[in-house]
C-alpha cells in the first residue's frame, strides 16, 4: 500500500471552552469538523485515507478532554480514522498505540473489513493496522424517516423477530442484488408477509456495525447473527445493496419509511454491553486504543472483567461510555426513525464501578427514565447476563418491558409433560403478575416467547431432543443443553405420519400458548411456517440456508401459517384477549363477572388441592368480556366477547365439565389445536377434551 504521510499538520480548533462538543464528524458549509474524547491521550492524529489506500494525517488540538479540529474542504464520503498517542501498559489498562488506526466511535458509516490473518490488527505489533481495518465514514445530516403513520401502543404489541439478512435472502420477489438487504427488506413482497401475517412490530437482530471474531473466522465460519458491535451509530454496510460510503444510512431511512407507511414498527435488538474488540488478546480497533481504562471493565493487572462471555464487558460505570450510549440510542431515534430497542445482556449495564448489579440507583436507569427522547419509544431488557446475580427477570421496573425467559421455561414444560402442576403456568397465562405486578408496571412488562434466535426453532422444539450444532466446528459443545425440548417420539425428521401430526399439533398448542397469553408476545422468524435449522440450536456462525428464511415453507405448512394468524386477528379483534391491566379475581363493573376465573376440570373454580396438585396438567381460564379496564378513544368502557380457554397437556383424553350458566349460557369453539371438537358446548356439559390440546370457546 502506499507509504503514509506521517507529517502532522496542525488545524483549527474548536471553541475553546466548549466542554460538550458533538463528537464524530460533523459536516459543515466548507468543511467537517472532527471531535474525539480522549482525556488521557498525549496527542491524537487525524487520519484522512485516500482512495488509493494513502493518508494525510493531521493533528488535533487539546481541548479539555476533548481533541477537535475543522478541515476546509472535507465533506461527506470522506474515509478517516484516529491515531491516538499515549502512553502503552496493558499492567496498568493503558493499550495507546499510533500505529493502530483507530474507527471514531461516533461514526455513522464504516467503510471496509477486518483481515483477520493480519498480524498488525493487534496492539502486541508496531506495525501500522491501516488497510487491514475497517474505517470511519464521513456522513452529512438528513432528513429523518417520517414516523409510523398509527402509533402502536404496548398492549396491541405483537412482536416478530427476524434477521435482516436471512428473512429476504431466498424470497424469489425481491430482486437478486437486493435480497439480504435493507432494501430488500423493504421491499412490498416482504412487507406484506408480514402484514398479511398481523404483527405490529419487528425487531430486527443487530443492525450496528458488527465484525466477525478472529476465532470464528479462524473456523471459517462468520458472525451471522450480529452480536458483535463495533460501531454504535453505523449501520451495517454488509447489509446494504447500494454502498457503503454513507450509502448505508440512506438505504436504511428508506427501509425504516417503508415500514412506517405500512404501519409496522421497527425495534433494534442493540448490542451495547461489550464490543468487536474481544477479550485481552482481541484486536485493537476504536475503544481499546483510545481510553481502554474508561470503555472497558478491568480486573487486576490490566485484564478484563467479563460478565458477557465475549472477553470484555463496557464500564457503564463512567459517565462518558454513558454518554455514548445515550447519544446512540437517540441518535436512532432521532435521525434514524427507530420505534425502540431491545437491550442485548442488558445486566451489564446497570452494574456499578464494583461490577456489581444495582438496579436502584445506577446512573443508566435513571438517565434512560428521564430522556424525553427514549420516554416515547419501547425498551425491552434482555434481563440477565453471565456474571454473578446476572439472572434479574422481574427486576428492571419502569419504563422497561422484559424478555421473560420464566414465560418461555414454562410454557415448554407444560406441553412436553414436566411442569409439576399449572401454577406457574396460570401465572404466565395471565401476564406475570408475579414478576411485574409489583412495581407500577403493567402486564406488556412481559415480553413472552417461546423460542428466540437463540435457541431451537419451533418446529426443531418438537423434533429434536438434543442440540445437533456440529457444523458450527465445535465438536457440539456449544449452545445450551437446557432445550427443553420434546421430539415426539423420533430424533429429527421423520416421514410417520403419526410423529408429524403430533409435531404439528405440538407447534400449535405451543403457538397458541404464545399468542392468546396476557402479555407481548414475540413470534420468531418463520415459526409461523415450519422454519428448521437441523436441530442446531445456536445458529450464530451459520450464514447459509441453515439459518435463512426459506420461502417454500409458507405453501407448505399452510395449516401452521393460517393458525398463526387466526391468532394474531382474535387478539387484534378482541381486547379480552390483550388485556392492558392484571387480574383482579372480582368483578370489574357491579353485578358482572369476575374479570378472570380459573377453572378446574371438574367445572368449579380451582381449589387449594388443585392449585397444589403436582400431576394436574388440565385448566380452564374464563375471561370476562364485561370486566375490560379499557376505554377507547372517545372515553367510553370497552365491552367483549367472554372467553373460555381450555388445554390438556396429557397425553389422554380428559373429561372435563364445562362452567355452569352462572359464567355463560352456551359456547362456540373458536379454536381447536385437535381439530376433533364440536362446534358449539352448552353450560355444565361433561366434554372429553382430547390429549395436547388447546381450545379456545366463546361465550355466547
Amino acid at each position: 500500500m502506499p507509504v503514509t504521510d506521517t507529517t502532522a499538520t496542525p488545524i483549527t480548533a474548536g471553541p475553546a471552552g466548549d466542554l460538550e462538543p458533538r463528537l464524530g464528524a460533523v459536516v459543515q458549509t466548507d468543511g467537517t469538523t472532527f471531535t474525539l474524547w480522549a482525556p488521557a491521550a498525549e496527542r491524537v492524529e487525524l487520519a484522512l485515507i485516500a482512495e488509493d489506500g494513502s493518508q494525510r494525517n493531521l493533528d488535533l488540538a487539546h481541548t479539555g478532554e476533548f481533541w477537535t479540529g475543522f478541515v476546509a474542504g472535507v465533506g461527506a464520503g470522506q474515509r478517516y480514522g484516529y491515531r491516538v498517542h499515549g502512553p502503552f501498559d496493558p499492567s496498568h489498562g493503558l493499550r495507546f498505540n499510533p500505529s493502530k488506526l483507530l474507527l471514531d466511535p461516533y461514526a455513522r458509516a464504516v467503510d471496509g473489513s477486518l483481515d483477520f490473518a493480519s498480524p498488525l490488527i493487534y496492539d502486541s505489533s508496531d506495525g501500522d493496522s491501516a488497510g487491514h481495518v475497517p474505517v470511519s465514514v464521513v456522513v452529512g445530516d438528513s432528513e429523518p424517516p417520517p414516523p409510523i403513520c398509527k402509533p402502536v401502543h404496548w398492549g396491541e404489541t405483537v412482536v416478530y423477530e427476524l434477521h435482516t439478512k436471512g428473512f429476504t435472502k431466498l424470497h424469489p420477489d425481491v430482486p437478486e442484488h437486493q435480497r439480504g438487504t435493507y432494501a430488500g427488506l423493504a421491499h412490498p413482497s416482504a412487507i406484506a408477509y408480514l402484514q398479511e401475517l398481523g404483527v405490529t412490530s419487528v425487531e430486527l437482530l443487530p443492525i450496528h456495525q458488527f465484525l466477525t471474531e478472529p476465532a470464528i473466522a479462524a473456523r471459517g465460519l462468520p458472525n451471522y447473527w450480529g452480536y458483535n458491535t463495533l460501531g454504535f451509530f453505523a449501520p451495517h454496510a454488509e447489509y446494504s445493496s447500494s454502498g457503503s460510503r454513507g450509502e448505508q444510512v440512506a438505504e436504511f431511512k428508506a427501509m425504516v419509511a417503508a415500514f412506517h407507511a405500512a404501519g409496522i414498527e421497527v425495534i433494534l435488538d442493540v448490542v451495547y454491553n461489550h464490543t468487536a474488540e474481544g477479550g485481552f488478546d482481541g484486536p485493537t480497533l476504536s475503544f481499546r486504543g483510545i481510553d481502554n481504562r474508561a470503555y472497558y471493565r478491568l480486573g487486576d493487572g490490566g485484564t478484563m472483567y467479563d460478565v458477557t462471555g465475549t472477553g470484555n464487558s463496557v464500564d457503564t460505570s463512567h459517565p462518558q461510555v454513558r454518554r455514548l450510549m445515550m447519544d446512540s440510542l437517540r441518535y436512532w431515534v432521532e435521525e434514524m426513525g427507530i420505534d425502540g430497542f431491545r437491550f442485548d445482556l442488558a445486566v451489564t449495564l446497570i452494574r456499578n464501578e464494583r461490577h456489581e448489579v444495582d438496579l436502584v440507583d445506577h446512573p443508566f436507569l435513571s438517565e434512560v427514565a428521564a430522556d424525553p427522547v427514549l420516554g416515547r419509544v419501547k425498551l425491552i431488557s434482555e434481563p440477565w447476563d453471565v456474571g454473578n446475580f446476572g439472572y434479574q427477570v422481574g427486576n428492571f421496573g419502569t419504563p422497561w418491558s422484559e424478555w421473560n425467559g420464566k414465560f418461555r421455561d414454562s410454557v415448554r414444560d407444560v406441553w412436553r409433560d414436566a411442569s409439576g402442576g399449572v401454577q406457574d403456568l396460570a401465572y404466565r397465562l395471565s401476564g406475570s403478575s408475579d414478576l411485574y405486578g409489583d412495581d407500577g408496571r403493567y402486564p406488556y412488562a412481559s415480553i413472552n416467547f417461546v423460542t428466540a434466535h437463540d435457541g431451537f426453532t419451533l418446529r426443531d422444539l418438537v423434533s429434536y431432543h438434543h442440540k445437533h450444532n456440529e457444523d458450527n466446528h465445535e465438536d457440539n459443545r456449544d449452545g445450551t443443553d437446557d432445550n427443553r425440548s420434546w421430539n415426539c417420539g423420533v430424533e429429527g425428521e421423520t416421514d410417520d405420519p403419526s410423529v408429524v401430526a403430533l409435531r404439528k399439533r405440538q407447534m400449535a398448542n405451543l403457538m397458541s400458548t404464545l399468542i392468546l397469553s396476557t402479555g407481548v408476545p414475540m413470534i420468531t422468524m418463520g415459526d409461523e411456517c415450519g422454519r428448521t435449522q437441523g436441530g442446531n440450536n445456536n445458529a450464530y456462525c451459520q450464514d447459509n440456508d441453515i439459518s435463512w428464511f426459506d420461502w417454500t415453507l409458507p405453501g407448505q405448512w399452510a395449516d401452521q401459517l393460517a393458525l398463526t394468524k387466526k391468532l394474531i386477528a382474535l387478539r387484534s379483534t378482541h381486547p379480552t384477549l390483550r388485556q392492558w391491566h392484571y387480574f383482579s379475581g372480582q368483578p370489574v363493573v357491579p353485578g358482572g363477572r369476575k374479570d378472570l376465573s380459573w377453572i378446574a376440570p371438574h367445572g368449579g373454580e380451582m381449589t387449594e388441592s388443585d392449585w397444589h396438585d403436582g400431576n394436574l396438567r388440565t385448566i380452564g381460564m374464563f375471561l370476562a368480556g364485561d370486566a375490560l379496564r379499557a376505554t377507547d378513544t372517545a372515553g367510553n368502557a370497552l365491552t367483549d366477547s367472554s372467553f373460555l380457554l381450555a388445554l390438556n397437556a396429557t397425553s389422554e383424553v380428559r373429561p372435563v365439565v364445562v362452567p355452569d350458566a352462572s359464567w355463560a349460557p352456551a359456547y362456540e369453539v373458536v379454536l381447536d389445536t385437535s381439530n376433533s371438537m364440536v362446534t358449539e358446548v352448552e353450560a355444565g356439559a361433561t366434554v372429553p377434551l382430547p390429549p395436547l390440546c388447546l381450545v379456545l370457546l366463546r361465550a355466547l
